[in-house]
């Protein structure tokens, strides 16, 4: 047996919105677009706000595309006559793909757990598109310390669903009693491993930290990288 880590991806090791913000000023600007930081804060909110209505299956992920672009088309100036959200969405991932940003101090601590624990194994379980998340990994350096990632994309199906889950665990191969859960998001990465039946660390936690970590059946929570390495060294050694 191991010690599973399932680690979600963005804003637990990769900076996201750092990738985002970069990849979305080169496309808004190659399509004739005119890119300021309202445009982007404003393609932020709301596409947060559509992957909250993807989570809990309300919009399919080619709604929430088209209308994250057709609605960012609508907010920048420029003249948007003729442009595919599709397409510029489609573009917007493959750029975003070619630009992984660590969050600081994630490879390091990703060394240290591997070092400490020498039966881990890890893991990323993360919704969004696959070639997104798969070139920005590679571009870290982070794929060489991952047993295998999980993208909601090529699975077919979104955390929190215990159904995403249950692939992880069945590709896993090992008791869930042997995986820990470990993510930023209350909606899809704590939800998912209440869901699922595993131990979670709750990472950057923000709020009513008590009443969230009752509501979701919260385990641990962790507010640096050398906070999360003593919990998860001290997970592996009870």
């Amino acid at each position: 047996m191991h010690h599973n880590f399932l680690f979600d991806l963005d804003q637990t090791l990769l900076n996201f919105h750092a990738s985002e913000r970069k990849a979305l000023e080169i496309v808004v600007t190659e399509n004739g677009l005119e890119f300021t930081e309202d445009c982007y804060a404003h393609f932020k909110a709301y596409n947060k706000s559509l992957w909250l209505e993807l989570e809990k299956g309300t919009i399919s992920r080619t709604e929430l595309f088209i209308r994250r672009f057709t609605d960012l088309f609508e907010f920048c100036e420029g003249d948007h006559t003729g442009l595919d959200p599709l397409t510029v969405n489609n573009e917007f991932i493959y750029t975003m793909s070619q630009n992984g940003v660590l969050m600081d101090g994630a490879l390091g601590f990703i060394e240290k757990l591997t070092d400490n624990v020498k039966d881990a194994r890890c893991y990323i379980v993360s919704n969004g598109a696959t070639i997104n998340a798969e070139g920005r990994i590679r571009s870290t350096g982070l794929d060489k310390y991952l047993q295998k990632i999980y993208v909601s994309e090529w699975m077919g199906v979104t955390k929190p669903a215990k159904e995403f889950f249950d692939m992880v665990l069945e590709g896993v191969g090992e008791p869930k009693e042997t995986c820990i859960v470990i993510g930023d998001s209350l909606s899809s990465d704590m939800l998912g491993a209440q869901n699922a039946d595993l131990a979670s660390v709750w990472f950057m936690p923000e709020g009513d930290i008590e009443q969230a970590k009752n509501k979701y059946g919260i385990d641990y929570t962790a507010s640096s990288f050398d906070e999360l390495l003593d919990v998860l060294l001290k997970w592996a050694s009870d």
